[in-house]
């Protein structure tokens, strides 16, 4: 390699840390979770390859991020503050959740599992108030239509996720079950209410708020992802039940409430797919590679495992033909966007003549 080559790269890595996306950790959010969904449907070697390759992402978007905070901090402290970016900021607990849950499932090493679930409550209490209150504070504000998108519903993903792992882990923790799986039982409430406030007012903006075709990004498809997670949750606490009387004492609300989110999940699936052929066949927006494109396989991984969950929880069984099928939909998406990383990359590497 070259001194040009050498500064070349160097150059793009500082940019990488200096302008780091703040929804970037949905790379690891969505490849821990086409893992988990591998792992489920009998795919071994691809589960097992796409959780190493998580590992190796989470261990470098942990660097940029750190980096970010301690050599970019007005950078930081600019994006977490501004409506529309700020939230993105929490795919930092949400991909550590999916790696904790890709340890458990895959690997068997709770222990590790374990140190993952008490960073990301943390990082949850610190971004999830820093970001309320920093917005809350905010004198200059963005109008609905300009401030809110599916973007917000990371709050939701993040929330739940730490459900899904706790609940994972509930007969690992150093604490009683009980006391698990009544914080777990306390977020799903949270992270469900939070969901419906922030759903109507997304759903207010796409009706009544012009919508250009620029603006309906892949984000949007975490209006989906945020009833999958819910619905992923949901399941595993009934998957758990036994283990707390009371939790298995409102076992029929909880069937009630997580069938009703997976329904909400699902038709939303349809009405992206739509808007998604109206913004690049239509009105001819270009495809190109954009790190927010994972915030699209997300959601398709998660829809996938959910259902699989879902189905074992409340013993429909006809409902396991929806994962067999739609896991091969993620793994496809999953492969189209690393594909399209990786171009970039490659493209942002190359020698001018």
């Amino acid at each position: 390699m070259n001194d040009y080559t050498t500064g070349l790269f160097k150059q793009i890595i500082k940019k990488e840390i200096s302008d780091f996306f703040p929804g970037y950790f949905s790379l690891v959010m969505a490849t821990g979770i086409v893992s988990i969904a591998c792992h489920f449907l009998h795919f071994p070697f691809l589960s097992r390859l796409l959780f190493n390759l998580n590992i190796v992402f989470f261990a470098w978007l942990m660097i940029c991020f750190t980096g970010h905070i301690l050599f970019f901090f007005k950078n930081f402290k600019n994006n977490i503050s501004e409506h529309s970016k700020s939230p993105g900021y929490l795919t930092l607990i949400a991909g550590t959740n999916v790696l904790g849950s890709g340890f458990v499932v895959t690997t068997q090493y709770q222990s590790l599992a374990i140190y993952l679930l008490l960073f990301s409550t943390l990082a949850w209490f610190v971004l999830i108030y820093t970001i309320f209150v920093m917005i809350t504070i905010k004198k200059d504000k963005p109008g609905l239509e300009k401030g809110i998108n599916g973007i917000w519903l990371l709050m939701v993903v993040s929330t739940q996720s730490i459900v899904v792992l706790t609940a994972q882990l509930a007969p690992y923790l150093p604490i009683a079950k009980e006391v698990a799986l009544f914080f777990a039982l306390s977020m799903f409430l949270l992270g469900s209410l939070l969901y419906i406030i922030l759903i109507t007012l997304i759903f207010y903006r796409l009706t009544f708020f012009e919508l250009k075709a620029e603006e309906f990004a892949p984000p949007y498809w975490i209006n989906m992802g945020g009833v999958s997670i819910i619905t992923l949750a949901g399941s595993l606490l009934l998957l758990n039940a036994e283990q707390w009387a009371f939790l298995l004492s409102i076992s029929p609300f909880l069937k009630g409430f997580t069938i009703m989110f997976w329904a909400i999940g699902t038709w939303w699936i349809p009405i992206i797919l739509i808007l998604g052929a109206w913004r690049h066949l239509y009105r001819k927006i270009p495809l190109f590679y954009h790190h927010q494109y994972w915030g699209m396989v997300f959601p398709l991984g998660m829809y996938t495992v959910c259902t699989y969950q879902l189905s074992k929880a409340t013993e429909i069984d006809f409902l396991m033909a929806i994962p067999s099928r739609f896991v091969y939909i993620a793994i496809t998406a999953w492969a189209v966007a690393v594909f399209g990383m990786v171009h970039k990359m490659i493209s942002n590497l190359k020698l001018k003549p």
